[in-house]
């Protein structure tokens, strides 16, 4: 078993080819800068008008002037409240942000200890630019593994493969599509599961949302996303040990970078960047007994790490905000959806109820430190996370205290 350490990466360690997020000139779509007339209102009414939707009152903070997002949301993890939101339903493109559906569909059917050797045609459809792990053909990878390289790297070599195990890129597209329609993300239509630019790939802050959050009920989905730094399989040489290398979590909010601090108290969730979408990013974060969410699609590039800033502009705010404003919308649960009962676990979460279990000795990744464990809502103490009873079943956050920042590199994810 691999035993991977925290690790303190250089900057040559990411320093991959990379796409800075495009200049306010030259944003993504200009030609269609405005948000629709028409847009859903799944989750409310307010939630479909353009613009930004909040509830000003008494005790209210004002939101922060410095927002420059397409389109963001803010929302009560627990409760589902949608605090505030700008162009909620606006369907853009996500880029890898993409990535949370694709694990949240596919993570559960593949044994995260099964083996599989890598062909070239598998790798054949990843797209030129993409942010890669490093999987190389006729070498063989754990599905943990190919998942560490998803979730840190924003590998879509590791997605191709994972795609392929799981009967194909066709197969895989139509059952993140099928997955997006039951948690009701009906702004999302899949075309690449690894979120690359193509045509009429779309989503939205308020499906992103969804998204985390139903992937937040997921044990290793929780784990592989609030981990900093791993160890990747590294090609094995005839006659010689397998030798592995360092990899780092490219959302920067988890990691710190130059400029740009580690936000207290998140736990992931996922960073994405192409051309077509400029940087999209969804966050969980934990403050005081309180899980929010945030997303936020395509701001305009003027500020450095823009979408972490206003990222952590936005949780300040909610944190500041929550159980004053009152919501204009709400996190609606999957079709069909039984919501939780007592202290049950959720499904499909096996032992959720007992919180996050530390890696045994020896174990593969090495995620955040954690901060202890108090009660959150109806919640239950437990070593290293904390039990949310949401509308749509039991989640589970891992609280994380801020770690030295890490890294500086940018890349295409």
């Amino acid at each position: 078993m691999r035993k991977t350490t925290v690790l303190v990466a250089s900057a040559a360690l990411l320093t991959l080819s990379a796409a800075v997020p495009a200049a306010a000139a030259d944003r993504p779509g200009d030609d269609k800068a405005k948000p629709p007339g028409k847009m859903s209102q799944i989750g409310g009414a307010r939630l479909g008008q353009a613009g930004t939707q909040v509830n000003a009152g008494p005790g209210v903070p004002k939101l922060p002037k410095k927002l420059s997002g397409r389109s963001w949301i803010v929302a009560d993890a627990e409760s589902g409240d949608v605090l505030a939101a700008h162009n909620a339903h606006w369907r853009l493109p996500p880029a890898s942000t993409l990535k949370m559906l694709f694990a949240d569909t596919v993570l559960p059917k593949l044994p995260k200890d099964e083996k599989h050797l890598v062909t070239n045609e598998e790798l054949a459809g990843v797209g030129a630019g993409s942010s890669l792990v490093g999987v190389k053909e006729d070498q063989t990878y754990t599905v943990h593994d190919l998942w560490l390289g998803v979730f840190l790297s924003s590998g879509n070599d590791a997605v191709h493969v994972l795609s392929a195990m799981n009967d194909g890129i066709d197969k895989t597209v139509a059952d993140m599509n099928a997955h997006a329609e039951e948690l009701q993300a009906l702004d999302t239509h899949v075309v690449s599961p690894d979120g690359y630019d193509a045509k009429g790939q779309l989503s939205s802050a308020y499906d992103l949302t969804l998204i985390a959050r139903s992937g937040m009920q997921k044990k290793d989905f929780r784990e592989y996303c609030s981990t900093v730094s791993a160890e990747f399989p590294g090609e094995k040489k005839k006659g010689k040990k397998r030798e592995h290398f360092g990899i780092q979590n490219t959302n920067r909010l988890l990691t710190g970078a130059v400029g740009l601090d580690r936000y207290e108290g998140i736990a992931g969730v996922k960073n994405g960047n192409t051309t077509n979408a400029g940087a999209t990013f969804t966050g969980v974060a934990e403050r005081d007994g309180r899980v929010l969410l945030v997303t936020v699609m395509n701001p305009d590039g003027q500020e450095s790490q823009a979408v972490y800033q206003e990222t952590a502009r936005l949780f300040d705010w909610g944190f500041e905000a929550a159980g004053k404003a009152e919501p204009v919308g709400t996190l609606v649960p999957p079709a069909g959806a039984v919501p939780a009962k007592g202290g049950s676990d959720a499904p499909g979460d096996e032992g959720a109820a007992g919180g996050v279990p530390a890696p045994a000795a020896g174990g593969e990744t090495q995620a955040a430190a954690s901060g202890g464990a108090d009660g959150v809502g109806t919640a239950l103490a437990v070593a290293g996370g904390s039990l949310v009873l949401l509308g749509a079943g039991v989640y589970v956050v891992n609280r994380r205290r801020p770690l030295p920042g890490q890294g500086t590199g940018r890349r295409r994810r």
